[in-house]
């Protein structure tokens, strides 16, 4: 394969995974990537070897097997391909598959669409600061649409069971009831739970471009589960879960945005992760928590501060993430002394740019 045939590639396998997580089915970050090396190996990628390709990548159990042949029927034409989907397509696609990618089985087997991009895959890769007001409207309509789909954790705290240890001291009291004798055996077993969240959006005048679409992820946080926090950093501390709870992202962000008084203004990092860490997390709400803080980097106040309470935040929680939109620019260091400060205590410095970096955001807040 030509290195000038891998970005149309990737961008239908991408797709081909969207579809697949609108479908029910469970992707994880890494099996694009996959789904490019076992395509590749198998030769020219024909249709055959991009099934084939992405079958061995994406499904992991018999019964995806049946939901990945429906989003891949949906999203690649079932007319005869040419041999190769290096070409790159001569004209812009209009097409919007949201949509289609959300149909039944029923709806979706039927529909023929062209294998090319479409417009939600180009709008999904693009920086949200370069799309015109339209586009970037439409992207925020694909960061509300975000749901989480975590694995569960099991606890220290055990419940009655159907099977699992048993349960000798329930098994005495029901003995004692009934005079000695031992009618029913008894089990307990630990309970499960999934891991909580908590975002802090920076919202200073920096990252104005980017707080909208950063606040619209944490409406999507807060709509799958009641287990995720959402705070504003700024010249001051803000709990904003409560707005985010709003059933439609347009009337969570307006009242999230009307709570927050210190929009584009100033930020002072170190005192405001100090202020969260005094309040809400030494007192549980960051304890065994994956972290994700949205911000540049830039303290007006002392790196020193934030870097005492970086290293705080990461012995008290499960995961820190820091989603920096500028990660993937081409070049891009954590040169300013705020990311210099914090880069030894976070487990992980993301792009947080375009809505296919937030996917894989959600997917790695799901894996941890």
């Amino acid at each position: 394969m030509t290195d000038a045939g891998v970005p149309v590639l990737e961008a239908e396998l991408v797709g081909l995974a969207s579809a697949l997580r609108r479908h029910g089915m469970a992707v994880h970050g890494g099996a694009v990537a996959e789904a490019m090396r076992v395509t590749s190996e198998l030769g020219e990628p024909t249709r055959s070897n991009v099934y084939w390709g992405g079958r061995l990548a994406f499904c992991t159990s018999f019964t995806d097997i049946r939901t990945y042949d429906r989003a891949f029927g949906a999203w690649f034409s079932d007319r005869s391909w040419v041999s190769d989907v290096r070409s790159t397509p001569q004209q812009p696609v209009v097409q919007d598959r949201l949509e289609l990618a959300e149909s039944s089985a029923e709806d979706t087997e039927g529909d023929t669409p062209p294998p090319v991009a479409s417009r939600t895959e180009i709008l999904r890769h693009r920086d949200v600061t370069d799309l015109h007001p339209a586009d970037r409207e439409f992207a925020h309509r694909l960061i509300a649409r975000l749901r989480r789909r975590p694995a569960t954790r099991r606890t220290r705290r055990t419940r009655p069971a159907r099977r699992g240890r048993i349960d000798l001291r329930a098994m005495n009291r029901e003995a004692m009831r009934l005079g000695g004798e031992t009618v029913h055996w008894r089990y307990r077993a630990h309970s499960r739970r999934r891991r909580p969240v908590v975002a802090l959006v920076d919202v200073s005048g920096s990252m104005s471009p980017y707080a909208d679409g950063y606040l619209l992820f944490g409406h999507a946080l807060r709509r799958s589960g009641s287990d995720a926090e959402v705070f504003s950093l700024g010249t001051r501390l803000t709990r904003i879960s409560d707005p985010l709870t709003a059933s439609d992202p347009k009337t969570a962000l307006h009242r999230a945005g009307s709570r927050v008084e210190d929009w584009a203004g100033g930020t002072r990092l170190g005192d405001q992760l100090k202020a969260f860490l005094d309040l809400w997390g030494q007192r549980g709400m960051a304890r065994g928590a994956v972290v994700v803080v949205f911000s540049d980097g830039w303290e007006r106040g002392g790196a020193e501060l934030l870097g005492a309470q970086a290293r705080r935040l990461a012995r008290l929680a499960h995961t820190v993430l820091w989603c920096n939109p500028h990660r993937a620019r081409p070049g891009y260091e954590p040169l300013t002394a705020g990311m210099q400060a914090v880069l030894d205590h976070i487990d992980a410095l993301v792009a947080g740019h375009s809505v296919a970096a937030l996917e894989e955001l959600m997917d790695r807040i799901d894996a941890a």
